[in-house]
């Protein structure tokens, strides 16, 4: 798994609470073979029934195509638990999802796959989305040592993630890099007949 320590980039603004994981990957996407999940993310938001990118979806229009980071509601990612839908945001460039709040098993799939689930309050969230959506292009930065968003303007945003989960994405990690860097332990342990 990818580092995650500081991200700077260019943050869309997606309108709209409960935006569910299938809206981010439709179901009849999730079966395919892992080669680039990113061509099917908002795939019936962003193209229309030809496959033409819908100039008004936000991901589509300029200043907000090369988007690292997206900037949503309250509940984002709800629905189904499916994995896939983080894979597809990561597979089309994004990094970092601020929100309101997030569904709770999106939220832990995100930390568990390199992408940063960030939680600011309402307020702060609604101005962030309506500064983006005045001047497209925009960067944002998400710092996870230190625990910030930082608009342009330098206006930073304190925020917390959930200890392990921040450890192993600062450190690249995933659940399974994490316990093999504990296999000395776990020789000793059986070394020792517990």
């Amino acid at each position: 798994m990818e580092r995650f320590t500081r991200l700077t980039g260019v943050a869309a603004p997606i309108e709209g609470a409960d935006i569910d994981t299938d809206q981010i990957l439709p179901a009849r996407f999730m079966h395919k073979r892992r080669v680039d999940y990113g061509q099917y993310c908002f795939h019936d938001q962003r193209l229309d029934t030809t496959g033409r990118p819908r100039p008004d979806f936000v991901l589509n229009r300029p200043g907000f195509q090369e988007s690292a980071i997206l900037v949503g509601d309250r509940n984002f990612g709800c629905g189904s638990s499916r994995e896939q839908a983080v894979h597809t945001l990561a597979d089309f460039g994004i990094r970092s999802v601020i929100a309101v709040s997030f569904g709770d098993i999106f939220q832990t799939n995100c930390l568990k796959n390199g992408l940063l689930p960030v939680t600011l309050p309402e307020e702060v969230v609604r101005v962030l989305r309506e500064n983006l959506t005045a001047a497209p292009g925009q960067l944002l930065t998400v710092d996870l040592e230190t625990e910030q968003v930082v608009e342009a303007d330098g206006t930073a945003h304190a925020f917390s993630t959930d200890p392990f989960g921040r450890s192993c994405l600062l450190a690249g990690l995933d659940e399974i890099d994490y316990t093999l860097s504990l296999l000395d332990r776990v020789s000793a342990f059986e070394a020792a007949g517990q």
